[in-house]
């Protein structure tokens, strides 16, 4: 990888270098083999998104005749998507290779992924059975040749491109060819598990097993030849919302994502063995352009699958489940209002359980003497306890305030459920704030007790999910601060009424004072650094583009203040530049949990000021979202969160370093190993140890 000669380091550039570090775990041998499958699925889900989101955006620049320079870090649109084209061909064939050696490597462990070819008898009964019974009720099959108008192809769904030689008495170049496609059934498993022999365990792609029945599906072509090879297209995932004033906000939401499924194409991936005149066939019907990015690919596409990829039992060659520990302190029996009461608590998901939040919210939902409950929603869980613990709070005479975000990218289907599931049971529904996207997680209780209204609530740096909690790091604030709480009372007013801005002495909330915030908090580290006086800064966050605040972190490094970053995503800025930025120092790490805390510490002259948020330093979430930080107060949480980054950063065998030649490096130093994240769940079962 070649020095950056920008000031910045591109955003998409950078994301595919994020990319590239989750490919690493994929080749890691001192990963589970199983996992390691399961990471080329994440990558390649992550690689979806990014040509649905990021990629697609670039294009719109390049479609709308502009440059983009000032908004691309310095590079031209045009430029850009040449470069990310070469890199991902780069990361597609070395995800290939990753994956036969992974397939090679599981034959070892007696787990055999095998092809229609390489079927036995018995196996091939299995599998006409089963195509017969399960998968053929769910074929979708589209013969192409005498359409007049080419189908539309589904965003990110994988199809069969076939090609079929009819037999004749022509020349072979002259005989009349069929085409038609099959479209992958997303309703079955893509790994067929077929019955075990032995310890031998086999698995054929379900990709596979169509093309061992391609001769059932078309037995009325009288064909010589037949052939099928993969294809997929990747379409411009941003929302256009109509503006029709007689439409509700959920209703322009549905509509926007009903057009998702046929917006312009970005991607077109192919099987590189397909046969020329089928590829040239495909891509002249389907108006592929030169903007479009056209890559060639192997066998199989749509590897995010993978992600769900079959453990046939063997916890041998999976990451051991940790059991998630109880905040030290907070039992999950008994009353949390009475615990919360008296002092703040810290919960760290996936080390501590996820439950307190449900166990937080049902007695919320029973207690006589709670009267309201506000809550935002950003992604919730498929089956979500959170969901059904304010319907029960409903039904028990609450009055419960949802603000669910309807334009979660990706879950607005799910939210959309959602809000119709709440606001049919009496849930109090916001469901928009014009202009911005409400990205805080936040929740605020009002209690009647003999002093009058009391308030406890939650503040976190992630979503409401039991699923993602179980593999998501994020810190949630449990309080009754009374400050905190009444100003958390703000933002839900906020909501209702968005022309009122108010005033924080406490939380730090987006879109009107993120920024500011925590630009005069860096420039108090400068101040003190002129001074003489200790001076640092402590960032661990998902992503840093804002270039506002990069500059301001290259400020504070000319001007001593020492700075360390853990940012597991995208970093626009060049740490360890000379003259620029050699006071900072940046690692990301990429391991068995993603990443995902916002946490920020000042030195503040030794006497640290330390946030929790649910915003990274991004232009969205500085100045298009609604997002809550909140001070921590307590001294042993302060302690805790000094503690756990810390650990983040002594990392030295799953950490990278950022620097100018963008390569991934590994830190390596002389120290005994620290894998952090094994070592923060010691910390906290530690902890439970002290008296």
């Amino acid at each position: 990888m070649m020095k950056t000669t920008n000031k910045y380091i591109n955003r998409e550039i950078s994301w595919l270098q994020f990319n590239e570090r989750v490919l690493q775990e994929s080749d890691d041998k001192n990963v589970p083999l199983i996992e390691r499958l399961r990471f080329l699925g994440i990558f390649s889900n992550n690689l979806d998104e990014f040509f649905r989101v990021r990629y697609a955006t670039v294009k719109r620049i390049v479609d709308a005749g502009k440059k983009g320079k000032s908004v691309l870090g310095g590079e031209k649109a045009k430029d850009l998507l040449e470069e990310i084209t070469k890199t991902v061909i780069e990361q597609q064939a070395k995800s290939l290779a990753i994956l036969k050696n992974i397939v090679d490597e599981l034959g070892g462990k007696n787990i055999f992924i095998i092809q229609e070819t390489e079927l036995g008898n018995s196996q091939k009964e299995f599998v006409k059975n089963y195509f017969l019974e399960v998968v053929s009720p769910q074929l979708m099959i589209i013969i192409l040749n005498d359409l007049t108008r080419f189908p539309t192809l589904k965003d990110t769904a994988a199809y069969l491109a076939v090609k079929m030689l009819i037999i004749g008495k022509q020349n072979v170049d002259k005989r009349e060819k069929h085409y038609a496609l099959i479209e992958i059934p997303k309703g079955v498993d893509r790994f067929v598990v077929l019955p075990k022999e032995g310890d031998k365990s086999y698995i054929i792609i379900l990709d596979d097993l169509i093309r061992y029945c391609l001769r059932n599906i078309f037995s009325m072509f009288d064909y010589e030849s037949i052939s099928a090879h993969m294809i997929k297209i990747t379409r411009d995932a941003e929302l256009d919302m109509d503006n029709d004033l007689s439409k509700s906000f959920i209703e322009k939401i549905s509509s926007s994502v009903e057009h998702r499924k046929v917006g312009d194409p970005v991607r077109f991936v192919y099987d590189k063995n397909i046969a020329p005149d089928t590829l040239n066939f495909l891509k002249e019907k389907m108006d592929i352009e030169g903007t479009d990015s056209v890559i060639p690919g192997g066998r199989y596409h749509n590897r995010r699958d993978y992600m769900g990829f079959p453990s046939l039992g063997r916890q041998d060659l999976l990451y051991k489940k940790i059991i998630p520990l109880p905040v030290k302190g907070l039992g999950i029996e008994g009353s949390l209002f009475e615990h919360i009461a008296k002092k703040d608590y810290l919960k760290y998901t996936p080390y501590h359980t996820f439950s307190y939040i449900i166990k937080f919210l049902r007695e919320a939902a029973l207690d006589p003497k709670v009267k309201t409950i506000k809550i935002t929603v950003y992604r919730l869980a498929s089956n979500s306890q959170v969901a059904a613990s304010l319907i029960n709070a409903v039904k028990n005479g609450k009055k419960v305030t949802v603000q669910i975000e309807l334009q979660a990218r990706f879950d607005e289907q799910a939210n959309i459920r959602y809000a119709e599931q709440l606001q049919a049971e009496g849930v109090k529904l916001i469901v928009g704030v014009p202009g911005l996207k409400v990205h805080s997680k936040i929740c605020v209780i009002e209690r009647e007790e003999k002093e009058g209204i009391k308030r406890y609530g939650f503040i976190s740096t992630g979503n409401f999910s039991e699923a993602t909690a179980r593999i998501y790091t994020d810190y949630t604030l449990f309080t009754a601060h009374e400050a905190i709480m009444k100003e958390l009372n703000k933002v839900f007013d906020f909501f209702e009424t968005t022309y009122k801005i108010n005033k924080y002495k406490h939380l730090i909330v987006s879109p009107h004072y993120t920024k500011s915030t925590f630009l005069k908090l860096i420039d108090d580290e400068i101040a003190n650094a002129i001074a003489g006086k200790e001076a640092f800064i402590k960032i661990k966050m998902n992503s840093l583009t804002s270039y506002k605040m990069v500059d301001k972190l290259y400020e504070a490094s000319r001007a001593g203040v020492k700075i360390r970053l853990i940012i597991r995503g995208v970093c626009c800025l060049v740490p360890g530049v000379k003259g620029m930025s050699e006071n900072i120092e940046a690692i990301s790490i990429v391991d068995k949990f993603l990443e995902h805390p916002r946490i920020f510490i000042f030195g503040n002259n030794g006497d640290p000021k330390i946030y929790i948020s649910s915003a990274d330093w991004m232009t969205r979430n500085l100045d298009f979202r609604v997002e809550v930080g909140c001070p921590i107060y307590d001294a042993d949480i302060k302690q805790e969160l000094l503690d756990t980054f810390d650990i983040s950063w002594s990392d030295n065998v799953k950490a990278r370093i950022f620097n100018e030649e963008q390569d991934n490096s590994y830190r390596k130093n002389n120290k005994a190993n620290l894998r952090s994240q094994f070592a923060m769940y010691d910390y906290y079962l530690n902890k439970l140890a002290e008296k």
